[in-house]
């Protein structure tokens, strides 16, 4: 029986998961469905043409089909990974000279290591949906019809992204996090504006980007080989969904009256800031003690945090300028930020088409070739 409930925000609790819950899926029971509702002045279009005018979408579009990787049979589920291991080689980088990270048991550094793991993954599950959402919206009103068929297969990609994510969870960390308050402020934002380019914007070379830089943070770091298989994956499907972005709005930016390219270079210019400051989570660290600041100080501070501003705006900073959402009026914001050094850098407009092409592999089985 399906059981509904309409709630006014997400939930806040952890979701963890038993042996009987995993047995559950495999029989009849009652589902509890939590939904929360958004509102959005969505405007649509048809195309009567049905003419291929972007040979490089296309080509991103038929690269989506042939690439169509499937959760259930070309992810080897059964890879070990001992339970009693921390999934980080280093465990939770710049803790470990903290005095109170003295004070925890081995049993509790590991569990640390696997809840900070969960976490953030359960993110990487809560923005897989944000973008299925917003790629299901692109399929009504992207203007082309070139758009529309790259859109619906982007839809696809999203879907698979977060039923993985959802199985990662569920049976490998046996937990799911709330969402971080500021990944769902960006995802409402982009859901509900009724600016078509601006769900492009922020989902394809915002978020999308934010994604890319996270996943290969945790593809460098993690020592499960599933996860590792996992990540690998879905950063193929991202990395054509950003090169979309950008061939799309390179030329529609610099189409647009210079006060609307402005409101659209402000909007990109908040996220980032968003992004750069506001999605770092302390909850898992106050779980074991530790301050609010006292997290904020050690991420800021730690190899690894550097390495994920760095990925981030390695990518993300030469795609705005690509597009054109750069101007001479929010440089000195970016500045400020410290990341025009990036700017030069290669942006995604420029498509690697061999890598994009190469055979797609998980562990040792090649997929699709």
């Amino acid at each position: 029986m399906l059981h509904v409930t309409v709630v006014e925000g997400p939930p806040t609790d952890i979701q963890y998961f038993s042996d009987e819950d995993l047995a559950h899926r495999l029989t009849d029971h009652d589902v509890e469905t939590i939904r929360e509702i958004f509102k959005t002045p969505l405007t649509g279009s048809y195309n009567w043409d049905y003419e291929n005018a972007n040979a490089k979408i296309r080509r991103l579009y038929e690269l989506g089909k042939r690439f169509n990787w499937n959760v259930e049979l070309d992810v080897n589920w059964n890879q070990p990974f001992p339970a009693e291991e921390a999934p980080s080689a280093e465990g939770p980088e710049g803790f470990a000279s903290h005095p109170k990270w003295a004070a925890l048991t081995p049993e509790q550094r590991v569990e640390f290591s696997k809840r900070s793991n969960a976490q953030t993954l359960s993110q990487f599950l809560h923005g897989e949906q944000g973008a299925l959402l917003v790629a299901s919206q692109l399929v009504s009103c992207a203007p082309t019809h070139d758009a529309k068929l790259y859109a619906a297969s982007q839809t696809f990609d999203e879907a698979r992204h977060v039923e993985v994510f959802h199985r990662y969870l569920m049976e490998r960390c046996r937990m799911i996090y709330p969402i971080n308050p500021n990944l769902k402020f960006l995802l409402d934002k982009v859901l509900t504006d009724p600016r078509w380019d601006l769900k492009f914007i922020g989902m394809q070379i915002l978020i999308e980007g934010l994604a890319l830089a996270a996943f290969q943070t945790i593809h460098q770091s993690t020592r499960d080989p599933l996860l590792r298989d996992i990540v690998g994956l879905v950063m193929r499907d991202e990395g054509r969904h950003v090169a979309f972005g950008v061939n799309y709005l390179e030329d529609w930016i610099k189409a647009l009256p210079q006060d609307q390219i402005e409101e659209r270079a402000q909007f990109a210019y908040e996220a980032c800031v968003v992004m750069r400051n506001r999605l770092v989570s302390t909850t898992v660290a106050e779980e074991f003690g530790f301050t609010r600041e006292e997290a904020l100080e050690i991420n800021d501070a730690s190899q690894g945090g550097k390495a994920f501003r760095t990925f981030l705006f390695e990518r993300m900073i030469p795609n705005l300028k690509r597009i054109g959402l750069l101007t001479d009026k929010i440089r000195p914001k970016f500045e400020e930020l410290g990341v025009l050094q990036f700017e030069d850098l290669k942006h995604d407009g420029a498509i690697d088409w061999a890598t994009l092409e190469a055979p797609l592999v998980a562990g040792d089985h090649v997929i699709a070739a």
